[in-house]
């Protein structure tokens, strides 16, 4: 088991850690940047029409009515050039991106550079791109959008405004103009890729979790794959069986196929012995294997690991007569076995396991004797890919196998909470209890 879940985690590190490559998951639709396009075209549109039809401030028309045009062109040939459902490579969402920073960042350049009120707008193309694509594309483009805002410094087009009423902007307002935008860009950009980020690992450590109870629910079918197998293969095994005793009897005195008819028979009842031992499971028995007492499923959680040089101890405070009984759940196996792989990977020498029931509630404490967690850790403990952890050379890693072992001890009602031994005891502590009246197959609920 131990082995299974270090693979499962490992094989799910890899496949989320190509988040850069073409196989990743921060795509964006086409369709998505298509009607935020359009939403532009008709901001700009109003705009453009209030400023020099309502309000009749002396504006280029044209080159403004050009640039909207261009960028409504482009967005009707990508809606007919391309499905809804299409996802942009990462180099083409970047095209597209600067090509909207661009336009705007013209539209600005004409209408008065940084003095138009409208130009905190550049930090939108940049906001989505570190949404939505990968970093090395994302700063790539936010350089871009600094040279642009650059550039509307020294824009020699005036703002739009009264006839006869010259407006000016100071270069220190122009400079803190600049530097609004500038930080307002960055601090927007970077809070934008951690949520996104933060929301992509999440969901795809979710998906490794819920695979490794596909895979468990999967393998606890096969036992009735097998009873189903051994029930429809009992009728032509037994008319093997019937027609190999007939041949038997009357090849019985014919020397070249004896051996070959008695060898038919004897491999045709070893057959049949081997799926009556199949059907013969009783409904008893398999409610037995369903239902566990808290000691044997301990020790069944603790028994791989107790070959890897760590003494590993089991402590039980409470009795076992009246020991909780609990249905066989994979989620819980799993999780604790993990959880006790990892103080193993920590430990110097021992790892102690304690085990403690009342009338109320199930608690299981798992402690190592190694460093402990540092404080930065236990404020992030349990977030996917936390990996850093006091430890020596040999120890293993705290991420992703930690993420699901939570997730599925949380999901069956537990409570889990993580810290270090006393000062006079290095090591770290993990506390998992959960009500007895939920995990108790024995108590009313």
């Amino acid at each position: 088991m131990a082995r299974f879940f270090r693979g499962l985690e490992k094989l799910s590190e890899a496949e989320i850690k190509a988040q850069d490559g073409h196989l990743s998951s921060r795509r964006l639709r086409l369709q998505t940047l298509v009607r935020l396009r359009w939403l532009a075209v008709g901001g700009q549109t109003v705009t453009v029409m209030i400023v020099a039809f309502w309000l009749k401030f002396p504006m280029p028309l044209m080159p403004c009515c050009v640039l909207i045009a261009c960028l409504a062109w482009i967005n009707f040939f990508l809606t007919l050039r391309f499905p809804p459902t299409h996802r942009l490579e990462p180099p083409a969402a970047f095209a597209l991106l600067s090509v909207d920073l661009l336009q705007l960042c013209g539209l600005l350049l004409i209408t008065g550079g940084l003095a138009n009120p409208f130009s905190i707008l550049v930090c939108v193309p940049v906001i989505i791109s570190f949404a939505s694509q990968p970093i090395r594309y994302s700063m790539t483009l936010i350089g871009l959008a600094m040279i642009c805002i650059t550039g509307l410094a020294f824009s020699p087009f005036p703002l739009p405004w009264y006839d006869g009423v010259a407006t000016s902007v100071h270069s220190v307002m122009q400079l803190g103009v600049w530097c609004s935008i500038a930080s307002t860009m960055a601090f927007a950009a970077f809070y934008a890729y951690r949520v996104s980020m933060e929301a992509s690992q999440l969901a795809d450590a979710l998906a490794a979790t819920e695979l490794v109870l596909q895979r468990e629910k999967h393998l606890s079918q096969l036992d009735g794959l097998a009873a189903a197998a051994a029930h429809e293969l009992g009728t032509p095994l037994a008319t093997i069986s019937v027609v190999a005793k007939e041949m038997e009897r009357e090849l019985k005195e014919d020397d070249r196929f004896r051996e070959d008819v008695a060898l038919l028979r004897s491999q045709s009842e070893r057959c049949r012995d081997i799926l009556r031992r199949l059907t013969t499971l009783s409904s008893e028995d398999e409610a037995h294997m369903r239902r566990l007492t808290l000691s044997s499923m301990m020790e069944e959680v603790i028994a791989p690991h107790r070959e890897f040089g760590i003494a590993l101890e089991l402590i039980e405070r409470s009795p076992r007569a009246g020991e909780p009984v609990l249905n066989r759940n994979a989620g819980i196996m799993y999780g604790l076995g993990n959880l006790i792989e990892n103080a193993i990977d920590y430990a110097r020498k021992t790892v102690t396991v304690t085990v403690e029931y009342t009338t109320d509630t199930l608690t299981i404490v798992i402690e190592d004797d190694g460093n402990g967690y540092s404080p930065e850790i236990l404020m992030r403990i349990g977030e996917p890919y936390v990996t850093t952890r006091q430890r020596d050379d040999t120890a293993g890693g705290l991420g992703l196998g930690l993420f699901i072992a939570k997730t599925l001890l949380e999901r069956s009602g537990a409570a889990l909470s993580f810290g270090n031994r006393d000062p006079e005891t290095p090591g770290a502590r993990v506390r998992v209890e959960w009500p007895r009246m939920l995990i108790d197959s024995n108590s009313t609920k």
